[in-house]
């Protein structure tokens, strides 16, 4: 860490002049020991924190049948035949999902009329090449077509005519083509860049499923399991994308602050709210099967996670925003530069806190149609627990996100303004592009 940007400074200075949009502008030597002070045993805190934590895989468990965790294969659907509900009633099979209701019947209050008898062949597993009959009902949100890829639920205690049924649709290649189109959109735009993000994105991902979401489950402590992720996230990806350079380290540093504050915050508001974390069928059915698990911890280390990646994108903004400030005017003071750099966080700020709660109310919309229809009062609905957890979740991670903007800007002024060595190079070199040849050659010399 010591040596950062040294490779950038001396390309500066054998050319003579600076370059706004090329690499940054290299800090002092003092500096970059005092940010590899900072940095270095941190990194090592979280290699150490990943070995000591690390599970080794997921916990194994006794299949219980319900929801996520059923047994489930791959299927495609035969054929499809219209034939009249009346007659199908009986041979309806229950609990396929949404396709039938549990009587196997018409839903309340429906007409009898054509119904779809949809015969499905198993592709997948032991009874590979097996096939079985789904009944739809006409109103069903799924309908199901000839050649159409399923996937099947097994349930091996049911009697064997009832032992498969259609849970869901395979959705593998349109699912497929859309990341391929978004990482092509990603390369073609970014170029080395982007696909230095790509890659950030797969190791991401890799430690999500690797080690954050096993180790939760072995039962590690959900907040230091997330802090150690997240920050080995934080420090791939930014060094990854943005190269280990000093301002990408004032940007790691200032991310690092944001995401200690988000953790006090929650877990503040979280105990004190008495936030239990169990507020639907999924976490219900999590806390059956893996009781030690602590679901209030779980959902801090939700806010965790999910503060990062708009963090990350923040700190990294502010920071290249004063280096750039910098570079344009080497003379400006640390207190110029934050005015300035703070400027911009102020626009940044607006557009990212309505870009949080605009993303909460789009993905929660069907639950705040329920509340509207049952003509609850905006106290009723912010009071549930349901509501209270997303509330909370938004404004934490709001919090950390606002006060992430002066912090970086702070720490990203002083470091660019107390290079004096290397504002006195950047004078130097600006200097002969402004004068004759003579006094470019002797800038050089």
């Amino acid at each position: 860490m010591t040596s950062l940007q040294s490779a950038p400074e001396t390309q500066d200075h054998q050319h003579g002049h600076s370059h706004s949009h090329g690499p940054a502008a290299p800090v002092s030597k003092h500096l970059r020991k005092v940010i590899a002070a900072v940095l270095i045993p941190f990194a090592t805190a979280v290699v150490v924190g990943l070995m000591v934590l690390w599970p080794g895989g997921a916990p194994a468990h006794e299949r219980t049948g319900v929801g996520f965790d059923r047994q489930t294969q791959q299927g495609k659907v035969v054929s499809v035949d219209k034939v009249d509900c009346k007659d199908v009633n009986a041979a309806q099979t229950p609990g396929t999902g949404s396709t039938t209701t549990p009587s196997g019947g018409a839903g309340a209050g429906q007409e009898p009329g054509l119904c779809e008898k949809a015969t499905v062949e198993v592709a997948t597993g032991h009874d590979k090449g097996r096939t079985f009959v789904e009944i739809v009902q006409p109103d069903a949100p799924r309908q199901l077509r000839e050649g159409q890829g399923v996937v099947v639920a097994y349930a091996p205690d049911a009697p064997h005519d009832l032992q498969y049924s259609v849970t869901d649709v395979n959705r593998k290649v349109p699912m497929a083509l859309l990341a391929g189109i978004f990482a092509l959109a990603v390369v073609v735009v970014g170029r080395m860049r982007g696909l230095m993000a790509l890659v950030a994105l797969a190791v991401s991902f890799a430690v999500l499923t690797l080690f954050i979401l096993p180790a939760i489950l072995q039962g590690s402590n959900p907040l230091l399991v997330a802090v150690v992720g997240a920050s080995a996230i934080m420090l791939i990806a930014l060094y990854m994308c943005h190269g280990l350079t000093a301002r990408t380290s004032v940007a790691v540093i200032g991310t690092l602050i944001s995401l200690l504050l988000i953790g006090l915050l929650g877990s503040l508001f979280i105990g004190w709210a008495s936030l239990t974390g169990n507020t639907d069928d999924n976490t219900g059915l999590i806390h059956g099967l893996y009781p030690h698990i602590d679901l209030s911890g779980l959902l801090l280390a939700g806010v965790i996670i999910g503060s990062l990646g708009v963090l990350d994108d923040v700190t990294v903004t502010q920071t290249s925003a004063v280096w750039e400030l910098h570079q344009a005017d080497p003379a400006m003071g640390a207190r110029k530069l934050y005015r300035a750099g703070i400027r911009i966080g102020r626009d940044h700020i607006a557009s990212v806190v309505n870009t949080l709660v605009l993303a909460y109310a789009g993905a929660a919309l069907p639950l705040l149609l329920l509340f509207s229809i049952a003509q609850s009062s905006m106290g009723t609905v912010a009071n549930s627990e349901l509501v209270a957890e997303e509330i909370v979740r938004t404004l934490v991670g709001s919090i950390g996100l606002v006060a992430s903007v002066p912090v970086t800007t702070a720490l990203a002024a002083l470091v660019v303004s107390a290079d004096r060595t290397g504002l006195g190079a950047e004078a130097g070199a600006s200097a002969p592009v402004r004068g004759g040849r003579g006094r470019r050659r002797r800038a050089r010399h």
